[in-house]
């Protein structure tokens, strides 16, 4: 999340770039105050849904302007074999069915929620090697980092006979090669959608962001 406002720092003293989460609703309005910010603009990952409710009732509470950057959601196209699920508890329930090859394809944090479902191979690429040993039987694991190229998701989908993907709908074009791979193919993707949020101004491109600091009269220097 960016931090837009007046507060005056001399150029020696540069203002600090915040970590980390502000205690919640409270914590952040009260950063948000106490730092004379005028502006937030919400730049986090379309699936950090507590991070930007906060940022919603904080910037509420405090009287401050916020935006939203926001990758445009992927929307189904012809050939597309898409099954949309509410959440990430609901692709798992999906999963009770025969052995599958899949492709999990929804970061580290929820691998658990897929562990009823041992009966399946799983395939995983993650940013960095887990920790701990995963839940399953059966898979295997790249560490890799996107944005990932169409030609390659062909290729690993084709060469590990995957037969069903399982995506959040992150939109963006850095995740979205499998997508496309999966519709060449005519895999069935498992799509989640993106959790319900407050109502807010969202943009999709940072001259957007720009426009929209500028006709609410931000500093844009800070």
């Amino acid at each position: 999340m960016s931090l837009a406002g007046r507060v005056e720092t001399p150029k020696s003293q540069p203002i600090p770039i915040r970590e980390g989460g502000f205690g919640g609703v409270g914590g952040l309005a009260k950063f948000l105050t106490d730092g004379g910010f005028t502006h937030v603009i919400d730049a986090t990952h379309p699936f950090a849904a507590q991070m930007s409710r906060n940022a919603v009732e904080a910037c509420a509470t405090a009287d401050i302007s916020l935006v939203a950057l926001t990758r445009e959601a992927w929307v189904a196209q012809s050939g597309d074999r898409w099954t949309n699920v509410p959440s990430i508890d609901a692709a798992a329930a999906m999963l009770d069915q025969s052995s599958r090859r899949i492709l999990l394809a929804i970061g580290r944090m929820h691998l658990d929620s897929f562990s009823g479902n041992p009966q399946h191979f799983y395939m995983l690429r993650l940013v960095d090697q887990p920790a701990v040993q995963l839940p399953f039987p059966s898979y295997e694991i790249i560490v890799a980092r996107g944005p990932f190229s169409y030609v390659d998701d062909l290729a690993l989908l084709r060469e590990n006979q995957i037969d069903l993907v399982v995506s959040k709908n992150s939109g963006g074009t850095g995740a979205r090669a499998k997508i496309d791979a999966a519709r060449t193919l005519g895999i069935e993707v498992l799509m989640i959608d993106r959790p319900n949020l407050p109502a807010r101004t969202e943009v999709h491109s940072v001259d957007e962001v720009m426009d929209w600091i500028t006709s609410h009269d931000a500093d844009r220097g800070v």
